[in-house]
């Protein structure tokens, strides 16, 4: 298992990579079930910082986490973190 890096979900917000169970889009009815009723449980963290929300992040704790980031941005740097070779050097697919 990969060490636990820290991931950059914008304006500041980290979120801890092995905790990421699922990233996904909002886009669908389901996941903005998903979102509602997690703000209903009081396991919503908000970081769009009042922007669209396009990413959402939900985690092995329960906790759904929504980012104004897209998911694809979000994933390339979740795989950046795990892609870094000893050497310090990125990996080739970036």
């Amino acid at each position: 298992m990969s060490p636990n890096k820290p991931v950059n979900i914008g304006f500041g917000n980290i979120v801890m990579s092995q905790r990421i169970v699922a990233l996904v889009s909002n886009e669908s009815a389901p996941i903005k079930r998903i979102i509602q009723e997690a703000r209903e449980r009081g396991r919503l963290i908000d970081c769009t910082h009042g922007r669209r929300t396009r990413a959402v992040i939900i985690t092995d704790t329960d906790y759904v986490v929504v980012s104004s980031l897209l998911p694809e941005t979000i994933s390339v740097r979740v795989s950046f973190k795990d892609d870094i070779k000893s050497e310090g050097e990125p990996s080739e697919r970036l």
